[in-house]
């Protein structure tokens, strides 16, 4: 591998001075022969938030828009919203999504005459690209060579520092032994960056502190970099500490013309991926600004770069960037950028992939204002930020205006698939000034709730509300270095436990008066609510469940909707009442206790309150007497469970077998990630819940032991 990488390196060498001297000659060439080729109908290659996004913009342009779908994307919103939509495959995205030749089928059969890949899946395909070319369809992207040079990053390295743009201090280059690699990284100084060449979101990518750990952290990064790209080829870089990712939005079109959109920041990051980003940076002078801008439009020319793309740059504590990577796609965070200079990202595309000039020149951009796009996720922040699954029972969302997008794929009743990207949503904020957006973007949040599964709703909230971040001092490393702060304690007050006990007694009358309506004895005692009479009172006892602990709650009724709730073994009890009014698909409750009031939407489904306050999320459970479950919810005692939603792909195990603590039962695939279920515990296999191919949701039992009978206890005498 490392003598073809060799090779290959000498020749792009070579030839790097020949383009060099006659690209202004070989461009003239390619915008010359340039022709407008309107575009009337478009396709798109990918599926969820993106295939939604780039369909309105289509629309507003008068283009018609062809949708593809997998199995579980039959009903989904972007095959709501196109002219036409064909189905192209089976869950599996290597089936459907990335199914070249069925998706050039449907182009082909459509006589659509471009195809938009959104980003993700086939976006960065420089295969895909050429066929495209070669069958007289449009890419709405870069040229393939642009895609090539900017996807290998030993190559554009190169690239980068032929075209004077600042690249961090490191190695790429042909030798590849262990020896040669640890030997510069002790040259260039530890800490040290080990990427993989063809790497990117932060796979075959490691950190070694210093030399003892750089071995085991190289032989790491390269199994990584075999599993993923298929070429374990490795450069070297200085590691910048505690540094900042920002970006550039570049555009260029067939004519010539470059423009910079200005930056992002796109710091704040868990797993190497992005959480939360802005626009523009903040703290960047307006010289850094300018000189960020002047490289990244650098970095475009060198490739001959057509469309939006995205030039990547580490900075440090002294404003000082380096250059990290090219995307040569639209970006996931692309709004933010929209949304600071009024271009709609998307539009400039299909226009641009027509033939036609940039809509703009730099001096007719204008920055104005700040943005924030905060990422809805289903994923559990609590547990390493493991991606979840599962159905939107209820989906409320902040109320859409000039300054407020909620991007999304998803409506209530949809699933997040385990197939996909466990994005719900992306939730874009501006306003004049970072203070008044980062107001919005707390407010927004709290006007955003999901239940049927987790998310990291209540995390955005505490990221932005975190001091640190309010002060706009981000850097990757946030997270990490702000671990106890951004992970509170979720504390549940008294105050929020007599908001979900009238909510559950109001919610219940509601219901009970209806019942009333139906039946033919409206005077019947099965007709009344859950309160039972006791020495001309009214009076019940229950409990909430909340965080795994139970809640034991006594109500007496006083009066009209008045009550006393006492709450576990308090000798005095809350003055409660309030009104539950429907609003929409939520319900909003006002509360007043003991003389305070306050207000909080509330959504009930079978036996699950669920509070959503200005300060985060509260759910309270009403237990389930253990008769009513199924063997499939509890297993038996100390059963293997779904640490996730997915779909199981092995079974190591059948009824009978014994088993050792950690012996491998099943594995189950889930958002592209392989988990190995392994037993909680010794002992004999009584069933295995699942099948191959079975789809299983979060907290299910999936393999059930033997109950182990109780052994008597040893008599302290015997020994």
């Amino acid at each position: 591998m490392a003598t073809i990488v060799a090779v290959r390196n000498r020749i792009f060498r070579s030839q790097l001075l020949l383009t060099k001297c006659c690209k202004t000659a070989a461009a003239s060439l390619r915008y010359i022969s340039n022709e407008i080729r309107p575009i009337d109908k478009v396709l798109i290659a990918n599926r969820g938030e993106i295939a939604c996004r780039v369909i309105k913009s289509a629309k507003k342009l008068g283009i018609r828009t062809v949708a593809v779908y997998s199995d579980p994307d039959k009903a989904s919103m972007h095959v709501a919203l196109a002219d036409e939509a064909f189905h192209i495959g089976p869950a599996a995205s290597q089936h459907s999504y990335l199914n070249q030749s069925r998706i050039l089928d449907v182009a082909q059969s459509t006589n659509t005459h471009a195809i938009h890949p959104g980003y993700g899946f086939l976006s960065e395909n420089t295969e895909f690209a050429e066929l495209c070319s070669k069958n007289g369809i449009i890419f709405v992207g870069p040229p393939a060579s642009a895609i090539r040079d900017m996807g290998i990053k030993s190559t554009s390295k190169h690239i980068m520092s032929a075209a004077g743009v600042p690249i961090i201090e490191g190695y790429h280059g042909d030798e590849q032994t262990d020896s040669k690699l640890a030997e510069v990284a002790g040259q260039i100084g530890f800490p040290v960056m080990i990427k993989a060449v063809r790497g990117g979101g932060g796979k075959g990518m490691r950190i070694a502190m210093n030399a003892d750990e750089f071995s085991s952290q190289l032989e790491s990064a390269r199994r990584e970099a075999i599993k993923s790209f298929g070429d374990d080829v490795m450069l070297i870089e200085k590691f910048v500490e505690t540094p900042r990712h920002v970006e550039v939005q570049v555009f260029g079109d067939q004519h010539g013309n470059y423009v910079y959109l200005y930056e992002r920041d796109c710091s704040v990051q868990r797993r190497h991926q992005k959480i939360i980003e802005e626009a523009p940076a903040p703290g960047i002078s307006a010289e850094v600004r300018r000189s960020l801008g002047e490289a990244a439009v650098r970095a475009a020319r060198a490739v001959n770069y057509v469309g939006a793309g995205t030039v990547e740059f580490i900075m440090d504590k002294q404003q000082n960037f380096y250059f990290m990577e090219m995307n040569t796609r639209l970006q996931v965070e692309h709004p933010v950028t929209e949304m600071i200079t009024g271009v709609d990202l998307v539009e400039w595309q299909l226009r641009v992939a027509a033939g036609e000039k940039l809509p703009k020149s730099q001096e007719d951009l204008r920055l104005n204002g700040h943005s924030f796009e905060a990422r809805i996720y289903a994923e559990d922040p609590d547990n390493d930020f493991m991606p979840g699954a599962g159905p939107l029972l209820h989906l409320s969302t902040p109320t859409p205006d000039e300054n407020t997008r909620v991007e999304t794929g998803v409506r209530q009743g949809d699933d997040v698939s385990v197939h996909y990207d466990p994005m719900i949503a992306k939730l874009v904020v501006w306003a004049k000034d970072r203070p008044s957006a980062l107001r919005r973007l707390k407010t927004s949040l709290s006007d955003y709730q999901v239940v049927g599964l987790n998310t990291n709703i209540r995390f955005l909230q505490d990221l932005s509300s975190h001091g640190e971040f309010e002060a706009g001092n981000v850097h990757t490393d946030f997270i990490p270095q702000h671990q106890q702060s951004l992970f509170p304690t979720v504390t549940c007050t008294d105050d929020h436990v007599c908001q979900a006990v009238l909510a559950h007694l109001l919610h219940d009358q509601t219901h009970t008066l209806q019942r009333k309506s139906l039946t033919a004895d409206p005077f019947s005692p099965f007709s009344a609510g859950v309160a039972i009479r006791v020495n001309d009172s009214m009076m019940t006892k229950f409990n909430l469940k909340s965080q795994n602990k139970d809640i034991p709650v006594t109500v007496n009724f006083v009066a009209g909707q008045a009550y006393a709730i006492t709450i576990g073994d308090n000798t005095s009890s809350h003055a409660v009442t309030g009104n539950l009014v429907a609003d929409q698909n939520r319900s909003v409750l006002t509360t007043h206790i003991d003389g305070r009031i306050t207000k909080s939407n509330v959504v009930i489904l079978d036996n699950t309150i669920h509070l959503f306050t200005a300060e985060g999320s509260h759910k309270f459970e009403l237990p389930t007497p253990k008769f009513m479950l199924s063997d499939s919810q509890t297993g038996g005692a100390g059963a293997a469970v779904a640490p996730m939603p997915g779909v199981i792909e092995k079974v190591s195990v059948k009824p009978g077998d014994t088993v050792e603590q950690g012996d491998p039962l099943l594995v189950m695939i889930a958002m592209k990630m392989e988990y190995v279920i392994r037993a909680p515990h010794s002992g004999v296999i009584d069933k295995v819940l699942y099948n191959v191919g079975d789809t299983v949701n979060k907290d299910q039992a999936l393999v059930a032991f033997v109950e182990q009978p109780e052994t008597e206890p040893k008599n302290s005498d015997s020994d």
